[in-house]
C-alpha cells in the first residue's frame, strides 16, 4: 500500500481492487483504517506473487510482504507500523478520524496498547493461520502455492492442507467462542467506544477474509487464473446468527458503519510516481514515530547509524531479507536505506517487534 502525505497510495495484490478477496487480507486491514479515518488515498495494485517490479525495482525493496505504505519518501512495512504512521500523520487535530476513539466513561484510560496487542498477537497471527487454513486445496496446486512455499520455507502439500480444513474450522469455532461473550450485554464494538476502533478493524478483516476465501470467492484472481472461483458455504456451519448472535450482530453493524463512510480510494492514478519523486525525505529528527520512551542505546550497541543491517520478519519471509544502511533506530522502529540501486530513493521503515534486525558484518560505512 502506497500513500502520500495528502493522499494515500496503496500497493496491494490482485487486479479487482473493489473485491475484498482480490487483495491480501492485510491490505484490506489498512484500507479499512484509511476509510475509517477518512484519508484520501491512491491504490496501486501489484501481483499476488513475485516478481513485483514496482517494489523491487522502483524502490529496491526486497521485503516480499504486502501491503506497504508510502508517505512522502518514507516507505512503511507491516500493518502494525503502517496504522501507527496513519494515526501520526493524519491526526484528529487535522480533521481526520481515529482508530483509537476514547472509551465511554473512561476518557483518561489509554487502551491503545491493548488494541495493538489484540491486533498483532491474536487476529494477525493465530486467527490468520486459522483462516488461511480454510483456503481451498485447488489454490495450493497453482503457481500461487509454489510462491507461498518459498515464502514459508517448505513445500506445501495441497492434499494435506485440504485434509486440515475441518481442523481449522474447529479452530475458528474456538476463536469465536472466546470472542462471543464480548458482544453480549454491552455496546456495539469490541471495546466500549462510541465508534469502531482498530480492534474492530482487526477482527472484521480476518472474519471477512476467512468467510470469503473458504467459499472460494476470488481465488481465480488470487492465483492469476490458476483455478476458478467457487461459492461453497464452508464457514456457515460455524459462524451463523444462531450459534454466535453477538458476533453476528457486531459483524453486520461494522459492515454498515464502513459502508456509511465515503470511500476515498483512487485506484492506479496516473502520475503517482512523479508525485513521489517530487516529495522530500524528512529530516533525521522526524524520521521516527513518537513512542512512550526513548531508545535504550545500551541494549544493542552494534545497531548504530551507518552500519549495514539485515531486516527480516521473525515468522515467514525470512529468505528475503531487506539489507541496507541503518539510518535511525528507536524502541519500536528501525529505518534503513536500501543498499540496492532504486529508481526512487526512499527511507524504509520496519517495526522492531516481529522483525529481526542484525548487523551485516564488515560493512560499516
Amino acid at each position: 500500500m502506497i500513500v502520500s502525505r495528502d493522499t494515500a497510495r496503496c500497493a496491494c495484490e490482485g487486479r479487482l481492487c473493489t473485491d475484498f478477496v482480490a487483495a491480501s487480507p492485510f491490505t484490506n486491514k489498512v484500507r479499512l483504517a484509511l476509510r475509517m479515518k477518512q484519508v484520501a488515498f491512491s491504490y496501486i495494485t501489484v501481483p499476488s506473487m513475485l516478481p513485483r517490479p514496482i517494489l523491487t525495482s522502483t524502490f529496491a525493496l526486497s521485503y516480499r510482504k504486502i501491503p506497504v505504505l508510502l508517505i512522502g519518501r518514507s516507505l512503511y512495512c507491516d500493518t502494525s507500523l503502517i496504522i501507527e504512521a496513519l494515526e501520526h500523520f493524519f491526526p484528529v487535530s487535522a480533521g481526520f478520524k481515529t482508530v483509537y476513539p476514547p472509551l465511554i466513561g473512561l476518557d483518561d484510560w489509554n487502551y491503545k496498547g491493548l488494541v495493538r496487542g489484540f491486533a498483532s498477537f491474536w487476529t494477525d497471527k493465530p486467527l490468520f493461520r486459522t483462516t488461511t487454513g480454510l483456503i481451498p486445496p485447488s489454490v495450493w496446486q497453482t503457481s500461487f502455492g509454489d510462491d507461498r512455499s518459498q515464502l514459508i520455507g517448505h513445500k506445501l502439500s495441497p492434499e494435506k492442507l485440504g485434509d486440515k480444513i475441518p481442523q481449522n474450522l474447529a479452530s475458528l469455532d474456538m476463536h469465536l467462542a472466546m470472542l462471543e461473550p464480548t458482544f453480549k450485554n454491552k455496546g456495539e464494538w469490541v471495546f466500549p467506544t462510541p465508534t469502531p476502533s482498530l480492534a474492530d478493524i482487526s477482527l472484521y478483516y480476518q472474519l471477512r477474509w476467512g468467510i470469503d476465501i473458504a467459499a472460494g470467492r476470488g481465488i481465480e484472481n488470487l492465483t492469476g487464473g490458476g483455478t476458478t472461483d467457487t461459492q461453497e458455504d464452508v464457514t456457515g456451519k460455524v459462524f451463523n446468527e444462531e450459534r454466535y448472535p453477538g458476533l453476528w450482530t457486531w459483524f453486520h453493524a461494522f459492515e454498515k458503519y464502513i459502508e456509511s463512510s465515503p470511500d476515498k480510494q483512487v485506484t492506479n492514478p496516473e502520475g503517482w510516481l512523479d508525485a513521489v519523486k517530487e516529495s522530500r525525505i524528512v529530516s533525521s529528527e522526524k524520521l521516527l514515530l513518537p513512542t512512550s520512551v526513548e531508545y535504550h542505546p545500551d541494549l544493542q550497541r552494534d545497531l548504530v547509524p551507518g552500519v549495514s543491517v539485515s531486516v527480516v520478519p521473525d515468522d515467514t519471509g525470512r529468505s528475503n531479507p531487506t539489507i541496507g544502511i541503518l539510518v535511525k533506530i528507536g524502541v519500536e522502529e528501525v529505518v534503513i536505506k536500501s543498499g540496492k540501486k532504486a529508481e526512487v530513493d526512499v527511507m524504509v521503515h520496519f517495526p522492531r517487534l516481529g522483525f529481526v534486525v542484525k548487523v551485516v558484518k564488515g560493512t560499516k560505512l
